[in-house]
């Protein structure tokens, strides 16, 4: 999945910083020099509906207030949260 289709299909932001991403997502993390994310999107009854997203940051100040940028976004749903921040991390 190319960003931009990340950014219209999930509604992600970027660029944006950590603390924006932390107040409307739950389930981000720090992660070595990256921000890792999973969302949910529901794709139905029965279907997998979490997806995963990986931001770098886009300047030294890696503080809550640092900017950040999509890097990448799974073009598959997951089960559940978990696997989609092991994606992300492994991203």
């Amino acid at each position: 999945m190319t960003i931009n289709e990340a950014l219209r299909k999930y509604r992600l932001p970027s660029p944006t910083c950590s603390e924006d991403l932390e107040t409307r997502w739950s389930k981000v993390l720090t992660f070595g020099d990256k921000l890792v994310l999973a969302g949910y999107y529901y794709n139905g009854k029965n279907k997998p509906c979490y997806y995963g997203a990986t931001y770098e940051f886009l300047t030294d100040d890696h503080t809550c207030e640092g900017a950040i940028g999509l890097r990448a976004a799974s073009e598959v749903e997951f089960e559940d949260d978990g696997h989609a921040i092991l994606w992300a991390m492994q991203q």
